[in-house]
């Protein structure tokens, strides 16, 4: 067999790629803040005791900002690849302190605004971070409360000193109060070792720009980017690190991706703390020298009046978020006719304003891959890809191989996807090399497909049991152990099965013990005190052993679970989970 009829295929060299440039998450705002200094680079729209406020950045005030959280972070003691916690929604705080730690040498977690108090506590633990730049209210949560009831001595500390034997890295935690500007109450401090944002800040200012910009300048692209944190196939999220160029490529590449050739203005009603929400939006916007409109967190009426009101053209979001909008009261009334880029947007083309011709293109990628690694650009003629999703990516190579075996599979079959390049994490969080890749450096993604003559890769589904619900990866063990606790539950198995607008909606299927009978709205309501509300199971179906056809607690196929599920559920199963 020659080895060109092996499914290994390469992308061309990214140095070869039109488009890009600096390769480092600072050098990129350097860069693109050269470009286009004075025009808006970020809007947020706020409605306070004050009234209506309009708060917006230059490209030149974007890099101003981060180099004064920068200056504060180096003379708060962060070092080099210092791990920075940011825990907050989309405002101008989160890019500042993405791109001043990135500066400043350091390493940015992003951490969910969805979190629990259990998942905080771990969270907090796994990232080993030093500081914790956080929002202190996000809805009816209350992030100062939340974390000092985690760790008690925060209390007694002082503002860069906290000694905790349950956290032993963090030092410094800075509150970050209401929207500057907007009417909004600046709200103090928790006291203790929490200080205030202005208080923070103020600290840095003995710090030059010259030395935020010395430090900046020998970060390279291989060195640790940042970390995001992503359900697994275990029971706790995984942290995944990635270098300096991940996040670099992607934000050159998006806008050639999409066939952007203008200045967009780009929304997302989904958090940062998601790799691809801040891969697409920043790179659609910020490469193109438009502006990132921001939304503290989805609303369905005051998305619409964004997009009106900024004429916004390319949002990032998913149909079950379209469907919100659609059943919004303003709807309707509302002006859409600036949008041009609508990923999966079906929903969003019947509204009688909408009128574009562009259709998301085909792409392939994950968290590991810092979104896609595969794809055609949006100038692509569907009538040459058909149904595959492309070739791999500037500097990309694609493997397929036999689960079992590890051996590359012919071109035509399928196996596992595997891949390796620029843009694929450094790792995931406590995992030696050999855990997270293969002895080519491969990582091992759990899907599976086959890639044809022309080198394009063809999805097939999951190998693995991951539930992707509304564009988020949902553990179903991580769900299961937390159902395992609620009292009468003999065994119980989530899965994911075939939803319109979510992709995949999460089923928890119980077996209850003998004699008790089960709720399920207090199943719900119980599983949604403990985990993020994406996670929580849309339904809970009770089933009997007989109905699994086995006895005791053996766990079965989750094949099976899932076709009793769809069943149960009325479902068409003529749709491949997954899709």
């Amino acid at each position: 067999m020659q080895e060109a009829s092996f499914s290994l295929i390469h992308g061309i060299p990214l140095a070869e790629e039109p488009g890009q440039g600096a390769l480092t998450i600072g050098g990129y705002l350097r860069e693109v803040a050269a470009r286009h200094g004075p025009r808006e680079a970020l809007v947020l729209r706020t409605r306070g005791p004050g009234g209506a406020h309009r708060l917006s950045w230059s490209y030149d005030e974007l890099l101003a900002r981060s180099i004064e959280v920068a200056a504060a972070l180096i003379a708060s003691g962060a070092g080099r690849d210092s791990r920075v916690g940011i825990l907050m929604t989309n405002r101008p705080e989160f890019l500042a302190a993405l791109f001043g730690t990135a500066l400043a040498g350091g390493v940015p977690v992003a951490l969910s605004t969805f979190s629990t108090p259990s998942e905080m506590d771990y969270l907090l633990k796994a990232s080993q971070i030093s500081l914790l730049l956080f929002e202190r209210h996000v809805l009816k949560k209350d992030f100062g409360d939340m974390i000092a009831g985690l760790e008690p001595a925060i209390a007694q500390g002082a503002p860069g000193a906290l000694a905790s034997a349950k956290y032993p890295f963090l030092r410094h935690l800075v509150s970050l109060g209401g929207v500057e500007g907007a009417g909004e109450p600046v709200l103090p401090a928790t006291g203790g070792a929490v200080e205030s944002w202005a208080t923070f800040l103020a600290r840095g200012e003995g710090i030059g720009k010259a030395q935020v910009l010395a430090r900046a300048d020998t970060v390279g692209p291989g060195d640790i980017g940042g970390i995001f944190f992503s359900s697994g196939t275990t029971s706790l999220p995984k942290g995944i690190v990635h270098a300096q160029r991940a996040f670099a490529v992607q934000w050159w590449r998006w806008p050639r991706n999409f066939g952007m050739h203008e200045p967009v203005r780009a929304w997302t009603g989904n958090g940062f703390f998601w790799s691809g929400n801040v891969s697409m939006v920043l790179g659609a916007a910020l490469t193109t020298g438009g502006a990132v409109i921001l939304q503290r967190y989805f609303e369905a009426e005051e998305a619409l009046e964004l997009i009106e009101q900024e004429r916004i053209a390319f949002i990032n979001g998913r149909p079950h978020q379209w469907a919100r909008l659609q059943a919004a009261a303003n709807w309707a009334s509302s002006d859409l006719s600036s949008l041009r880029y609508i990923p999966r947007g079906e929903l969003m083309w019947e509204h009688p304003t909408v009128d574009t011709d562009w259709r998301v293109p085909n792409a392939f990628g994950c968290t590991e891959t810092m979104t896609v690694c595969t794809g055609f650009t949006a100038e692509t003629p569907a009538e040459f890809y058909k149904d595959s999703f492309g070739p791999p990516f500037a500097g990309n190579i694609v493997n397929i191989v036999d689960p079992l075996t590890g051996g590359i599979v012919p071109r035509g079959e399928k196996g596992e996807f595997c891949i390796k390049g620029p843009t694929l994490m450094m790792g995931y969080l406590g995992k030696t090399q050999e855990e997270c890749f293969d002895e080519q450096g491969f990582f091992c993604t759990g899907d599976g497909g086959h890639v044809d003559e022309a080198g394009c890769f063809h999805w097939q589904g999951r190998l693995t049991d991951m539930i992707k619900t509304g564009g988020a990866n949902v553990s179903p063990l991580e769900v299961d152990d937390v159902v395992a606790r609620f009292h009468g539950v003999k065994r119980t198995q989530t899965v994911g099965v075939p939803d319109d607008l979510l992709g995949e909606m999460v089923v928890t299927c119980i077996v209850p013990v003998d004699g008790v009978t089960l709720v399920e709205a207090e199943i719900i309501a119980f599983v949604k005190a403990e985990i993020a509300s994406f996670k929580v199971p849309r339904r809970v179906l009770f089933f009997t052993d007989g109905d699994y056809a086995v006895t005791g607690n053996e766990k079965v196929k989750s094949s099976v679970v899932r076709e009793l599920a769809t069943k149960a559920l009325g479902i068409a199963q003529d749709k491949p989970s997954g899709e």
